[in-house]
């Protein structure tokens, strides 16, 4: 039920702050640090009475955070008009099962996940394309007796998360579940997760802050001349965990040249043309594809850009390269 609030002043939160605060909730991040983060944020933006400074918050009691941010949600549904009195908090349950599945949590820690939220009244709010959001998706069918990996096989749900793959750039996070699928590997049916770092020693960093408090495997994917970063991850790997080395140099260097050229003109619509001559060999193939958008008269050459471009263009198996293929088969392991 909705605590009696008669001490406190609350401005109710909008459909929007409730749908937003219910995402991050449920995304992949470490538990601590989501939790305190939405909690902190519901108390800061919607409780008027107490009013509490950041560095209150800060100082706070985890029991006391919870029952704040949980109360102010709660009652933000019942003025909307959707708290649903028989919720069970089945949710809740499921919910901290998943997340000390896959996260060391310590006792202390588990205030947070002993929360009453009502999320079976939040997803009322929900639009169809909300369902977008493949943690939503999940969510809204948590509910369910069905195991939560079947879910996952059936409904296409990316949750529960499975693996960790942790890349160096964009390229690898929008391209290698769009190439795994051609090549029969659903991500977000096998639960596979990838995280962009942005650059080898960010790698190492997000390597780092995982290897201590989580449970399921990372797969690590760098390109050729990061032996260095290598040497810093290895005192970190657990049994379970992989490290890739692109052999080809960077991910791009692993692009299908007749998927590139495709991928180009398509994009410069009889404009203009380039074929297997306009490209160097004895350079990789970012530079020669900044060389090529400069001598095309295009905008300048942007890895996330192309990257799109790219995604719309696969088409078959013939669109994967032989180590293409080869790290999606390390990933099945």
């Amino acid at each position: 039920m909705v605590t009696n609030l008669i001490k406190n002043k609350i401005k109710p939160m909008t459909r929007e702050q409730i749908i937003i605060s219910t995402d991050r909730l449920t995304r992949f991040k470490p538990t601590v640090d989501k939790y305190l983060r939405v909690y902190k944020d519901i108390i800061l933006n919607n409780l008027i009475y107490p009013s509490y400074k950041k560095k209150d918050l800060d100082e706070m009691d985890y029991g006391t955070l919870t029952e704040l941010a949980q109360n102010i949600f709660n009652y933000s549904l019942n003025e909307l008009g959707i708290y649903d009195n028989t919720d069970s908090f089945i949710m809740n349950k499921k919910l901290r099962e998943y997340e000390n599945s896959i996260f060391h949590i310590s006792n202390e820690c588990q205030t947070l996940l002993k929360n009453k939220i009502s999320y079976k009244s939040a997803l009322n709010l929900l639009k169809p394309e909300d369902l977008n959001t493949k943690n939503l998706l999940w969510l809204s069918n948590l509910d369910k007796d069905t195991p939560q990996e079947e879910l996952r096989k059936s409904y296409l749900t990316h949750f529960p998360i499975q693996k960790i793959i942790i890349a160096e750039g964009i390229t690898e996070e929008i391209l290698l579940p769009i190439f795994a699928d051609i090549n029969g590997v659903n991500f977000d049916k096998y639960g596979f997760h990838v995280i962009s770092a942005g650059g080898k020693n960010q790698v190492v960093k997000l390597f780092y802050s995982f290897a201590d408090i989580l449970k399921i495997p990372m797969f690590v994917l760098l390109d050729n001349d990061a032996y260095e970063n290598i040497e810093q991850i290895n005192p970190k790997i657990r049994d379970f965990d992989k490290i890739y080395l692109v052999q080809s140099g960077e991910f791009e260097d692993l692009l299908p040249i007749n998927l590139i050229l495709k991928t180009l003109n398509n994009h410069l619509k009889n404009l203009s043309f380039v074929d297997i001559s306009d490209f160097d060999i004895n350079l990789s193939m970012v530079k020669n594809l900044e060389n090529i958008y400069k001598e095309k008269g295009l905008e300048d050459f942007k890895k996330a850009d192309f990257a799109h471009l790219v995604s719309e263009n696969i088409s078959s198996k013939s669109d994967l390269s032989e180590e293409i293929i080869k790290i999606i088969n390390e990933l099945k392991l």
